[in-house]
Parts: structure tokens; sequence; C-alpha cells
């Protein structure tokens, strides 16, 4: 059995006070402790930015790269491994600028990992620039203007990319969140969790108490079925008073590990490589 302790790392925690990555930390944790998996089980890959700090605060495996790059990393553990559970995270813009490109593939190949974005709409490590999660007209030193660009919908997008299963979640409610963490890592298939958080130090907007108040759990609507991608677009559209939590997607097509005929039975990481094969290769590319 494990618990809480087996994943408390050492190292001092660098975030702002308040900075609702605290809640998200051990809502992992916790979510860690409740699939039973060991530290040595898993695997947390991340980039540049306060979000990707998180493995530094994690007993596990963890690699730290570079920014946008946490789902190559990731793909490339998974498919060497695939027995281990693997994590991609970091923050909106990390993911959604940078690292939008392999967002998009990584949904499309379906490749079994658990993605969480630390969602503040704006970029807390460099001083508050704006994000393609900002507000339309949100004032930085980038933007000083507003900026003129509508806010990214990561939602939408993985619904129209069929993404096999699309969360939401909130800092503000870390038990609820850690049932969405467990879900997506017991998902067959590419699980993507955006979760919103308040930046105490840029984002004065949208801050913890406005959350608190606009949130209700998806499951509070028994008619909703997550599995009718048109009422997912429409849910994922939700925005203002009334914002929902909770799985607003999902579905069951199979993942990349299972289809693909090199690693469906065995890891790589446990096959014989045939040495003589090998020489053959390197010798006729010379």
């Amino acid at each position: 059995m494990v618990n809480l302790d087996d994943f408390y790392s050492d190292d001092p925690v660098a975030w702002c006070p308040g900075c609702g990555n605290y809640s998200i930390l051990e809502a992992l944790k916790q979510a860690f402790v409740n699939s039973g998996r060991k530290p040595h089980e898993i695997v947390i890959v991340s980039g540049i930015g306060q979000a990707s700090k998180m493995p530094h605060y994690l007993r596990c495996n963890a690699f730290n790269g570079l920014h946008g790059r946490t789902l190559p990393v990731a793909t490339g553990i998974k498919l060497a491994n695939h027995e281990l559970t693997v994590l991609a995270e970091g923050g909106d813009g990390d993911g959604y600028t940078e690292g939008g490109n392999h967002f998009i593939h990584a949904m499309r190949r379906n490749i079994d990992i658990t993605y969480l974005v630390h969602n503040n709409k704006v970029y807390g490590l460099t001083k508050g620039q704006a994000s393609p999660t900002s507000d339309l007209g949100y004032v930085s030193g980038t933007t000083p203007m507003g900026s003129f660009s509508p806010p990214l919908n990561p939602l939408l997008l993985a619904i129209s990319m069929d993404c096999t299963f699309v969360a939401r979640g909130f800092s503000g409610e870390p038990v609820h969140l850690a049932g969405l963490i467990l879900e997506g890592l017991q998902h067959r298939g590419f699980s993507f969790i955006d979760i919103l958080q308040n930046c105490v130090s840029f984002n004065r907007v949208n801050t913890y108490q406005w959350y608190k108040k606009r949130v209700y759990d998806i499951k509070d609507d028994p008619s909703y079925d997550p599995r009718d991608m048109g009422m997912a677009f429409r849910k994922a559209q939700e925005w203002g008073e009334k914002i929902p939590i909770g799985i607003i997607y999902r579905n069951d097509r199979p993942s990349l590990d299972e289809k693909h005929p090199a690693i469906r039975n065995l890891p790589l990481v446990k096959q014989e490589i045939d040495r003589a094969s090998l020489e053959g290769i390197i010798e006729f590319f010379r």
C-alpha cells in the first residue's frame, strides 16, 4: 500500500503564497495514492514555467524538459515502456502556445498518457504576459492596449480532435480534482484535464473567489451525457456566470500502444535486441 508520504519531496516549494498550484500538487498526490501505483511506476514530464516545477515537488520518476515539449518526451517514454503510468503537465502558455502542435497530434494518436494543463490565463513565470487563454482586452507588459486575440478554448479544440478523455478541474476543488485525475490515469488513451487556477501575482480578475462563485460539477446535470459530442461542444462553450467542471467528453477508441504491433504484447524495454540485425542495418547505411 502507498500513502501520501511516499510521494513527498524534500525540495523547498518556490510558488507564490496562495498560488493554485499548491492544491493541484496535493490533488495529484492523492490521485497517485488512490491509483495504488508506486513512485517507481510513475513518470511525470514537464516543460518550463511555474506549473512545470511540479516534478521537483514529487517523489517519482521525473523529466523536466524544454518549454512546450512535454508531450513528445512523454510519448517517447510511454512507447518505450507502456507499463509505466506517464503524465505530462505544464501551464497554458507552455501547452497551448509552444506546445500547441504537440497537443493536437498527441490527441490524434491517442497515446495512453494523462496531460494536466494548469490554466491561470497568464504567463505566470515571466511576469504576467498574455497567454493563449487570456481574455480579449487583457492588459499586460506585452499587450499594453489590451490583447487583440480572443482566448483559445482548449476544451473545444480537444473535443473537435475526438480526444478520448476531456475534462476540466478547478484548483479550488482539490477533492473533485483528485477524482478527475484518478479517472484520467485509469482511462486507456489520451486523457486531457484543463485545470482552472488562480494566479495571485498577475491575474486579478480570475481569482479564487471569482471561480468559486461560478464553477459547478457537471454531474449536477443528470441529463448530461459526456459521450455525446454535440452536448460536449455546447457544454464546453459555457463561460461567465456558470463554468462546468468534470468530464466533458469521452470515448473508447483504442490507444496507440494497443494498436501498434511492435509493443502490443511486450514493452520495448523488455524485448531482446537482435544485435546481428542491428549491425547489418548500421552497415547498410554507412
